[in-house]
């Protein structure tokens, strides 16, 4: 099961005007606005692959062929926010939902995000089930912490200041020691 992000808020965790302070760019100059909002949004990436974790609100889809047997669905999104929609997608492609609460997320949203299955839920034979769920930091979950941001400002500012004179490192050392302990580990 891979999530597909289908809707995020575009909302970055470190702003163009944070960015420009960090840079001690001239708040006149807006020549380089358009490449810092660029590097900014490189450097939130690349935390999020070190970090394991999504640092921008957005909504997931999942389709799974089989409920787990267990009733718990790891889901690779932390932090993990609502269960927004999960249906019942049949051969011809309609959608029929599911009864609120038979999947909802489970106790630990940032460390081992899930899914509770009830024990209720219908066969998946011949159809598929359809889940679209909130995660994400800011919006509606929790905000971006703090060494994360910091990290994506360090790494946003190596790439600018060393635009063309280096190859690029996945995140400066600086920076993958700020992720290092908030970052998602695997089994």
């Amino acid at each position: 099961m891979i999530p597909i992000r289908v809707d995020g808020s575009g909302v970055e965790p470190v702003t163009l005007g944070e960015m420009r302070a960090y840079l001690r760019i001239d708040p006149d100059d807006a020549r380089e606005d358009a490449l810092v909002l660029r590097l900014a949004a490189a450097a939130r990436a690349a935390v999020e692959i070190e970090s394991r974790r999504v640092l921008t609100p957005g909504r997931f889809r999942l389709m799974l062929t089989a409920w787990p047997g267990s009733g718990v669905l790891p889901v690779p999104l932390s932090p993990l926010g609502a269960v927004l929609h999960a249906g019942l997608v049949d051969a011809r492609g309609e959608v029929a939902d599911l009864p609120d609460g038979l999947v909802r997320p489970g106790p630990d949203p940032w460390e081992a995000p899930c899914l509770l299955i009830g024990p209720d839920a219908p066969s998946l034979t011949d159809r598929a089930a359809l889940i679209e769920v909130a995660a994400g930091c800011g919006g509606d979950g929790p905000p971006v912490p703090e060494p994360l941001a910091q990290a994506v400002r360090l790494t946003a500012a190596a790439w600018f200041e060393n635009r063309g004179d280096a190859p690029a490192l996945a995140l400066p050392p600086q920076a993958a020691a700020l992720v290092a302990p908030h970052r998602r580990m695997r089994l």
